[in-house]
Protein backbone atom coordinates (compact mmCIF):
# COMPACT_ATOMS: atom_id res chain seq x y z
CA UNK A 1 0.00 0.00 0.00
CA UNK A 2 3.02 2.14 0.88
CA UNK A 3 4.67 1.76 -2.67
CA UNK A 4 1.63 2.90 -4.51
CA UNK A 5 0.85 6.03 -2.21
CA UNK A 6 4.84 6.58 -2.49
CA UNK A 7 4.80 5.88 -6.87
CA UNK A 8 1.43 7.92 -6.97
CA UNK A 9 3.22 10.94 -5.24
CA UNK A 10 6.36 10.45 -7.55
CA UNK A 11 4.23 10.88 -10.80
CA UNK A 12 2.70 13.73 -9.68
CA UNK A 13 6.18 15.20 -8.64
CA UNK A 14 7.30 13.95 -11.98
CA UNK A 15 4.18 15.63 -14.07
CA UNK A 16 4.47 18.65 -12.24
CA UNK A 17 8.44 18.97 -13.07
CA UNK A 18 7.77 18.41 -17.11
CA UNK A 19 5.62 21.62 -17.90
CA UNK A 20 8.35 23.46 -16.08
CA UNK A 21 10.65 22.29 -18.05
CA UNK A 22 9.59 22.98 -21.03
CA UNK A 23 8.59 25.81 -20.16
CA UNK A 24 12.00 26.95 -19.34
CA UNK A 25 13.26 25.04 -22.49
CA UNK A 26 10.59 27.13 -24.93
CA UNK A 27 12.30 30.35 -23.23
CA UNK A 28 15.77 29.49 -24.13
CA UNK A 29 14.41 28.69 -27.22
CA UNK A 30 12.55 31.68 -27.72
CA UNK A 31 15.50 33.83 -26.38
CA UNK A 32 18.09 32.24 -28.63
CA UNK A 33 15.80 32.59 -32.13
CA UNK A 34 15.36 36.37 -31.13
CA UNK A 35 18.94 36.82 -30.80
CA UNK A 36 19.43 35.16 -34.20
CA UNK A 37 16.69 37.49 -35.33
CA UNK A 38 18.31 40.60 -34.08
CA UNK A 39 21.90 39.60 -34.85
CA UNK A 40 20.60 39.18 -38.86
CA UNK A 41 18.82 42.20 -38.52
CA UNK A 42 22.78 44.44 -37.96
CA UNK A 43 24.36 42.15 -40.32
CA UNK A 44 26.47 44.01 -42.55
CA UNK A 45 28.23 41.95 -45.08
CA UNK A 46 29.14 39.06 -42.40
CA UNK A 47 28.84 38.82 -38.47
CA UNK A 48 30.83 40.37 -35.98
CA UNK A 49 33.06 38.90 -33.81
CA UNK A 50 30.13 39.55 -30.77
CA UNK A 51 27.96 37.77 -32.58
CA UNK A 52 29.77 35.19 -34.23
CA UNK A 53 30.75 34.15 -30.08
CA UNK A 54 26.45 34.31 -29.57
CA UNK A 55 26.11 32.16 -32.38
CA UNK A 56 28.54 30.01 -31.56
CA UNK A 57 26.77 29.54 -27.66
CA UNK A 58 23.62 28.85 -29.72
CA UNK A 59 25.18 26.41 -31.72
CA UNK A 60 27.15 24.75 -28.61
CA UNK A 61 23.83 24.44 -27.00
CA UNK A 62 22.05 20.64 -27.62
CA UNK A 63 19.30 21.88 -24.95
CA UNK A 64 17.83 24.44 -28.08
CA UNK A 65 15.97 23.41 -30.58
CA UNK A 66 17.90 21.62 -34.02
CA UNK A 67 16.61 24.32 -36.26
CA UNK A 68 17.74 27.01 -33.90
CA UNK A 69 21.07 25.93 -33.94
CA UNK A 70 20.94 25.35 -37.79
CA UNK A 71 19.86 28.96 -37.90
CA UNK A 72 22.62 30.18 -36.11
CA UNK A 73 24.80 27.92 -37.88
CA UNK A 74 24.08 29.51 -41.05
CA UNK A 75 24.14 32.88 -39.99
CA UNK A 76 27.54 32.38 -38.48
CA UNK A 77 29.05 31.07 -41.93
CA UNK A 78 27.49 34.34 -43.78
CA UNK A 79 30.25 36.22 -46.10
CA UNK A 80 27.86 38.46 -47.78
CA UNK A 81 25.08 35.66 -48.50
CA UNK A 82 24.51 32.13 -47.12
CA UNK A 83 26.06 29.03 -48.28
CA UNK A 84 24.95 26.76 -50.01
CA UNK A 85 24.81 24.23 -46.87
CA UNK A 86 22.92 27.20 -44.83
CA UNK A 87 20.50 27.92 -47.57
CA UNK A 88 19.57 23.90 -47.57
CA UNK A 89 19.29 23.95 -43.84
CA UNK A 90 16.72 27.48 -44.54
CA UNK A 91 15.20 25.47 -46.61
CA UNK A 92 14.09 22.80 -44.72
CA UNK A 93 12.76 24.36 -41.75
CA UNK A 94 10.80 26.52 -44.11
CA UNK A 95 9.32 22.99 -45.54
CA UNK A 96 8.73 21.99 -42.07
CA UNK A 97 5.11 22.10 -41.12
CA UNK A 98 5.76 21.95 -37.25
CA UNK A 99 7.82 24.97 -37.72
CA UNK A 100 5.94 28.20 -36.07
CA UNK A 101 5.71 30.32 -39.02
CA UNK A 102 7.91 33.45 -37.65
CA UNK A 103 10.66 31.26 -37.79
CA UNK A 104 9.90 30.59 -41.13
CA UNK A 105 10.23 34.05 -42.40
CA UNK A 106 13.70 33.94 -40.22
CA UNK A 107 14.68 31.15 -42.24
CA UNK A 108 13.53 32.76 -45.28
CA UNK A 109 15.36 35.89 -44.57
CA UNK A 110 18.76 34.35 -43.98
CA UNK A 111 18.35 32.08 -46.94
CA UNK A 112 18.14 35.12 -49.20
CA UNK A 113 20.54 37.76 -47.70
CA UNK A 114 22.49 39.40 -49.83
CA UNK A 115 25.16 41.56 -47.65
CA UNK A 116 22.43 42.73 -45.36
CA UNK A 117 19.18 42.32 -44.64
CA UNK A 118 16.57 44.39 -46.63
CA UNK A 119 14.64 47.40 -44.92
CA UNK A 120 11.72 44.90 -45.40
CA UNK A 121 12.90 42.22 -44.28
CA UNK A 122 14.24 44.53 -41.09
CA UNK A 123 10.76 45.96 -40.27
CA UNK A 124 9.56 42.29 -40.60
CA UNK A 125 12.20 40.98 -38.52
CA UNK A 126 11.22 43.86 -35.86
CA UNK A 127 7.56 42.86 -36.24
CA UNK A 128 8.34 38.83 -35.37
CA UNK A 129 11.27 39.35 -32.80
CA UNK A 130 10.27 42.56 -30.39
Amino acid sequence: MKSTILQKMVLVAAIGFFPQFAIAQNDANAAAVKEVADIVAGLNHFPSDDDLAMLDAIIANSALAQGIRDMANAVASIEHSATEEGRGAMESIQANAQVPERAKVLARIIANISHTASADDKMKLADLFP
